[in-house]
């Protein structure tokens, strides 16, 4: 067996099912999951008829690069949403889901041998994080080094806290924005220092942006593509975009996004992927040339998160630390010292047995790292369920909660 899979840690929600293992809960509630990130808004029915009108696409063996008309139906969204024009035959892959690709260009862009006598090639990820970016990178064969949030702003990812040596071994550096689980925004000058550090340590950007078309107020998020633009980066060099149309258009399934950027990175990544045997089926493909070719369906799913969002927050921030998100459909809440002692792992737990009610405990998305777990403290509760539920859900917490402080 390859001896690096021991290096692999536990999945968040493995644990959080070891968490609960013998929790019985009480059976005066019925279950509400917020665990898991996973959309529950119903999927379109013009993507449903466009996937089941290309059912023959079955017959044909799929091409790695993907077909021309779905390369260039996601260069058009790229160019309607950030104003950035692509060439769609060579800054630009369709992938099967934005979870696989950043799974695989790790394998692809990391070199085990480059910094030998320096030390061991290193991934940089924010912390909290999505787990795929540290078994990625431990899979590549490199040391992953987190630049935990800070919590005064806005969960911001502190890239400062990196030392020199750190960047100078750095290979791949992965970013989420919006993030998961903050739904922190990165702004213009925070993508001009790490393209600062990438030009002189010459690693890769992947910006994770998966949950992009969800957010809350007037000014959609800024994109990396859109602030290489406007910081005069027309080449994307050593940048590569990561996308979805998972929560974008609640197609979780299909397993469809794209990649796009650096045409040079991309290229030996289609090359990876050749051999991977990564090809989108057709019949995917062509449900998804009608989902990213329409916005309607996407405005509709926001305002369903709005809606959402603007109804719940205000219940729980009358009893925990919390506030509406720059995006995404997550609330990072901290819980309360004088409930179950502060604890994240207590609190999803004690929430299950008493009100049915399923968190996910910050710790378990992060790391210990410069001497502090900043996931610890911390639940994160994702909002993907209908309206009535989310709002029935927050309604059990605020009781659960002031039963331990009345």
């Amino acid at each position: 067996m390859n001896p690096l899979l021991s290096r692999l840690q536990p999945y968040p929600f493995e644990r959080l099912r070891q968490l609960v293992q013998g929790v019985t809960p009480s059976p005066a509630h019925s279950p509400i999951s917020l665990g898991i990130g996973e959309p529950k808004h119903p999927t379109s029915a013009f993507i449903r008829e466009a996937l089941a009108a290309s059912l023959d696409g079955l017959a044909s063996y799929p091409a790695t690069a993907g077909e021309p008309a779905l390369r260039q139906a996601c260069a058009d969204w790229v160019e309607r949403r950030y104003g950035v024009k692509l060439d769609a035959a060579t800054q630009l892959l369709p992938v099967n889901g934005s979870r696989e690709a950043l799974f695989s260009l790790a394998q692809t862009v990391i070199d085990p041998s480059a910094t030998a006598q320096a030390g061991a090639p290193v991934v940089v990820c924010p912390n909290p994080f999505y787990q795929i970016y540290e078994g990625a990178a431990l899979l590549a064969g490199a040391q992953v080094a987190f630049a935990n949030s800070d919590p005064t702003r806005n969960f911001a990812a502190d890239w400062s806290s990196i030392d020199e040596a750190t960047w100078a071994r750095t290979q791949l550096l992965y970013t989420c924005s919006p993030g998961n689980p903050t739904g922190a925004v990165m702004p213009l000058d925070e993508w001009a220092r790490l393209f600062e550090l990438s030009d002189r340590h010459g690693f890769v950007i992947a910006s994770d942006e998966c949950y992009s078309e969800i957010y809350f107020r007037d000014t959609a998020p800024l994109g990396a593509l859109e602030a290489a633009q406007h910081l005069g980066r027309t080449d994307l060099r050593n940048l590569v975009v990561l996308t979805s149309l998972s929560k974008r258009s609640n197609v979780p399934g299909m397993r469809s996004g794209f990649v796009a950027g650096d045409a040079q990175v991309l290229k030996s990544f289609l090359l990876y992927r050749t051999y991977h045997g990564s090809a989108m089926s057709p019949a995917i493909q062509r449900a998804s040339i009608a989902a990213w070719s329409d916005e309607q369906h996407v405005e509709d799913n926001r305002a369903l998160y709005r809606l959402k969002f603007e109804q719940v927050t205000p219940m729980l921030a009358e009893v925990m630390d919390v506030a509406l998100p720059d995006a995404g459909f997550y609330l990072w809440a901290k819980v309360p010292d004088q409930v179950c002692g502060g604890s994240d792992t207590v609190f999803a737990r004690e929430l299950l047995a008493q009100y049915n009610v399923a968190v996910l405990p910050g710790s378990y998305l992060a790391r210990e790292a410069h001497g502090v777990n900043p996931g610890a403290g911390r639940v994160r509760m994702a909002l993907v369920a209908g309206v009535d539920e989310c709002l029935e859900a927050a309604s059990r917490i605020v009781s659960f909660i002031r039963s331990h402080t009345a």
